[in-house]
């Protein structure tokens, strides 16, 4: 014949069953507590790092701005410089061919001498 076990021996062992699930989600969820806690400390170091390479990123590009605003500007002054010169020049050009034409009604150079200047003076134009 079997041997017969006591009763209340179901109930003792759901009972232990009951504490040992219990305590299994417990440790579960205190586990995951952690985690989480661990994940929310490098979320907020993560931000931190971001912040910072984004201010350094942002006074960078300020500082590259000045420097492409101010190569622009000595861009343009030379430029305008040259535009200047270049007036400059073809004025006195102009200047030249007409004390060659008074030269030439003067009598002074020749037809040839003065067309021979002439084309110099308009070759550099």
């Amino acid at each position: 014949m079997a041997k017969q076990k006591k009763p209340g021996y179901i109930e003792r062992f759901l009972k232990r069953a009951d504490k040992a699930i219990d305590e299994a989600v417990n440790q579960g969820i205190k586990r995951a507590d952690e985690i989480l806690d661990d994940a929310v400390e490098y979320g907020k170091i993560a931000a931190s790092e971001a912040e910072k390479r984004s201010r350094e990123l942002r006074k960078h590009a300020k500082t590259e701005a000045v420097k492409i605003k101010s190569r622009g500007e000595q861009e343009l002054t030379k430029g305008l410089s040259a535009a200047r010169k270049l007036a400059a020049s073809e004025k006195e050009n102009l200047e030249t061919l007409a004390k060659l034409a008074e030269l030439r009604k003067a009598g002074v150079i020749t037809e040839s001498e003065f067309q021979s200047k002439k084309k110099k003076i308009l070759d550099r134009i």
